[in-house]
């Protein structure tokens, strides 16, 4: 199988400044608007290309900020979108911005990332592929209010692949290793890990540990920057933050307080990239590396 690593472009050995945002996502359409628009004014200031912000940043989350979609008021939604691409396009900046995309007839719709480009228009959409619920009759949890996915999304800022993914995504790593595979280098994942039950035990808060191991690995296997962000809604159960290709978090944002983090993503050989030699043939199916040998010995596992 073909690599899918991207050869350097000149524009990328400059880098690619991207603004990882988080905010206190609520019912209120209005309200995460105005710090949409806050966030992105700042994140342009800072110098970035790429302004990143949580799952269903600007709709809310249905389920948790309101209990389903009869009280989503879609053309304030769409009002809301098209002043946020407005804004992207004067400043000339790329905005993943989570929302939720309504669909046809009685169709439940998607919770989404627009990526909106640094013309103002949307370029791309991400579609959350794994929501939440089990595998029965009746839906449940994200099932109950969104239909999922079905696609790969990627586009392309100066010279840098980039993917998007959405929260729970994160527990398959099939995703991560598609990505990779069509050479994806810069991940933006969005998350809604807020305004859920208080962990009493907060030396065990298995999302605070979990979600940023997880990242990183992801990161590692795949030699992928990762930008994953979250709602500071309080309980919010960890900060934002962001991976390198080698698996390191590089910096984090405190809890329960909106903030932009704004980090240059680039490649050099600094990032050691352990599974490199032989993650191609991995994914082809080659589950060894080197060349393995014919030897009775080696058959035969039941002998000292």
């Amino acid at each position: 199988m073909a690599s899918g690593k991207k050869k350097r472009s000149v524009a990328q050995s400059a880098g690619l400044s991207i603004a990882t945002c988080q905010f206190s996502v609520e019912a209120d359409i209005l309200h995460n608007k105005k710090s949409v628009l806050r966030q992105i004014r700042q994140a342009a200031r800072g110098g970035a290309r790429v302004v990143h912000f949580s799952e269903c940043a600007l709709s809310g989350y249905a389920g948790v900020e309101f209990e389903s979609m009869d009280s989503l008021d879609w053309d304030l939604l769409q009002a809301a979108t098209q002043e946020i691409m407005q804004l992207a396009g004067e400043l000339g900046v790329w905005v993943l911005l989570g929302s939720t995309h309504q669909l046809s007839g009685k169709n439940k719709p998607h919770n989404c990332v627009y990526v909106i480009d640094d013309q103002g228009q949307i370029a791309e959409r991400y579609d959350k592929r794994f929501c939440t619920g089990t595998d029965g009759k009746t839906p449940t949890l994200d099932l109950v209010h969104y239909s999922p996915g079905n696609h790969m999304t990627t586009f392309e800022v100066d010279g840098f692949l980039c993917g998007v993914l959405i929260c729970y995504d994160y527990r398959f790593p099939e995703l991560y290793r598609e990505l990779q595979q069509a050479g994806v280098q810069v991940l933006f994942q969005s998350f809604h890990n807020a305004r859920t039950s208080v962990v009493e035990d907060q030396q065990y808060n298995i999302w605070k540990t979990i979600v940023p191991a997880t990242m990183a690995c992801r990161a590692a296997e795949n030699h992928i920057w990762i930008s994953a962000n979250n709602s500071t809604t309080h309980p919010s159960r960890w900060g934002s933050f962001v991976v390198r290709p080698d698996g390191a978090i590089v910096n984090r944002l405190p809890l329960h307080r909106p903030a932009v983090m704004i980090n240059q993503v680039y490649f050099d050989e600094s990032f050691y990239d352990a599974p490199g030699p032989w993650r191609d043939r991995a994914v082809a199916g080659v589950l060894h590396s080197g060349c393995t040998v014919n030897d009775k010995r080696s058959r035969d596992r039941t002998v000292l």
